[in-house]
């Protein structure tokens, strides 16, 4: 019985911690982050030379 209710205390400030603003932050901007380098150093030919132009145009990102 005690080690039941252990664990779902556990599980609760876990849920509760995933769940917190700064959590969420931190997960929203690795992903825009992940989803901008994708965009900007991706080698697939369609995505490069879409965004080609822009990666110029952009000081601090270099194209080749």
């Amino acid at each position: 019985m005690r080690a039941t209710i252990i664990s779902d205390r556990i599980g609760q400030r876990a849920i509760n911690w995933t769940l917190s603003l700064p959590v969420q932050l931190t997960l929203y901007t690795a992903l825009c982050a992940l989803t901008l380098w994708t965009v900007y150093f991706s080698t697939y030919p369609a995505a490069h030379d879409s965004m080609h132009s822009l990666r110029h145009h952009t000081l601090t990102i270099s194209c080749h």
